[in-house]
This record gives structure tokens, sequence and C-alpha cells, in this order.
């Protein structure tokens, strides 16, 4: 029997759509950003695909964001070794601000990174075209040591949620344009090398639930169909509908910013360590 080949593609839109049926005004259930390299399970039509993610969350996108190429995709998964760390970059056509912009990146994107050229670092796209991105706004992909020292590695979590902050409230959303709350948590952990559940639920095989009483920093609150970030001090930063965007509540009740209506509902605490 001949063995069906599997189809990869790579992302080339800046914040590409996941959606709950194929068509645009369905229902967005997640985005995939600039470089990430999905699997296609199935082709609806010409315009729609079915595609898995590389953290295994499925949902349709539109053929517009993607470029399909199986042995280029995997090769840019190998390859794609820098991500995005600021709210937004425009690579550059030149090694200067005067130049055009090809393309608007969020935090997130994946870019392979080739020289450096004083401030600036030549980057490759996906369609083989060359760019330029200023110095600072870039880094090598984390791998997510676990083993490593535990205490910093709960800082870096919280500064990458933190660094969210005031992000408008996008249902789905997972980029500095708009982000969920479960989009806030994985993003925080998948920027640090380490991949979540994307969803608000907390999976065992991803988490070992621990009582409140034990939550440190980068631990995850959940609620009914809520997460947040735990970040000390009895504060915790998540991205919520009720006020549109990312901010810091509080567990405790004589602070101000505390919410009553969530602390009561508390579901459970989700531990990596």
């Amino acid at each position: 029997m001949k063995k069906e080949i599997e189809l990869w593609a790579i992302v080339t839109g800046t914040v590409a759509s996941l959606t709950k049926e194929p068509n645009v005004k369905s229902d967005l259930v997640d985005e995939v950003l600039f470089g990430m390299v999905v699997k296609i399970i199935e082709a609806v039509d010409e315009q729609w695909y079915y595609v898995e993610t590389h953290y295994g969350y499925c949902g349709y996108i539109y053929k517009e964001n993607i470029l399909i190429d199986t042995e280029k995709a995997l090769q840019w998964k190998e390859r794609a070794d820098s991500v995005v760390t600021h709210n937004f970059v425009d690579v550059m056509s030149e090694p200067k601000y005067a130049s055009c912009p090809m393309i608007l990146l969020t935090r997130g994107a994946l870019i392979q990174a080739t020289v450096e050229e004083n401030d600036w670092i030549q980057v490759c796209l996906p369609d083989n075209r060359f760019g330029w991105v200023r110095k600072g706004l870039l880094q090598k992909k984390a791998q997510g040591d676990l083993k490593a020292d535990e205490e910093s590695f709960r800082v870096k979590l919280v500064n990458t949620a933190l660094s969210y902050l005031g992000t408008q409230y996008r249902w789905g959303g997972k980029s500095s344009l708009g982000i969920d709350c479960s989009g806030l948590c994985s993003m925080a952990y998948m920027l640090n090398g380490v991949m979540i559940y994307r969803d608000a639920v907390l999976k065992e095989e991803y988490m070992r639930s621990i009582p409140l009483e034990e939550i440190k920093a980068g631990d995850l609150l959940f609620f009914p169909g809520h997460v947040a970030m735990y970040i000390g001090e009895d504060n915790y930063v998540h991205a919520t509908g009720r006020e549109g965007l990312v901010l810091v509540n509080s567990l405790n009740p004589m602070h101000e910013n505390y919410r009553e209506d969530l602390h009561k509902d508390i579901s459970g605490i989700g531990t990596i360590y």
C-alpha cells in the first residue's frame, strides 16, 4: 500500500486566524503567528485547510496565510532560530530606518537570523527574501530547560506575561495585536521554551495540580472558562474580557484591584514543577 505523504506549511501572514469552520465569518478558535509551522490535515477546498499546530491545536486556516511546501516547512522548522520579543517589529528592506518595511511581525513570530551588520540583523523569510531587523528586538528561541534554575525561570515567565500588559482582549488571540486568557499564559510559556495546553483547562499531562497554599510565581490559576498567571504577592496577570485588556488583579481582599468574583471561583492551580 502506498504511504500517504504528510503536508506541512509555514505561516506567512503576520497573524493568521484559526477558525471553527472554513469561512471568514466563523468564530476564531486560535491564532498562529508568522514563521510557525503547521501540519495540513485536510484540504477542504481551494481556499481553506484544516491544520494542526506544533502545540497540538487544530482549526481552519485561509490559504493566503500559509506557504504549503513540506520540504521547505520542515527545513524552516529547524532553521528559524530566532523569535520576536518586541510588541511589533518591522522587517526592513535595508539596514536603515528610511528603507521600505517588508512585513510587520508581532511578539512570538519565528524568523531565521543570518548575519549582523552594525546595529542590524539580517533575517531570511520563508519565501527566501532577506530583510533587516534592529538589534535587540529578536532573541534565540528558548529551550525551556526545567532542570535549570527554577527561580530564574519563574521570573522569566512572569516578565514575559507582564510584557503584554495593556494589550486588548481578543477571543482566540495570542499576539500583541490582541490576546485572550489562555493565549497569554500559553505564549508566556512558549516564548520561554515550554509548551502547555492552549485552553483554560488544567490538564495533568501538561501541569501538576497543587493546592493554593503552594502557589508560586509563574504557576497558573484556573477558573471556570478562565486562566491567569500568578506573579507573586497575591497578584496575578490575565487577559480579561470584562475590562477588555491584559491587567493585574489581586487575591487579597485588602487590595484595590481585588476580584472577589474570580477569587471565590478558583477551580485549580497548575504548575510545571
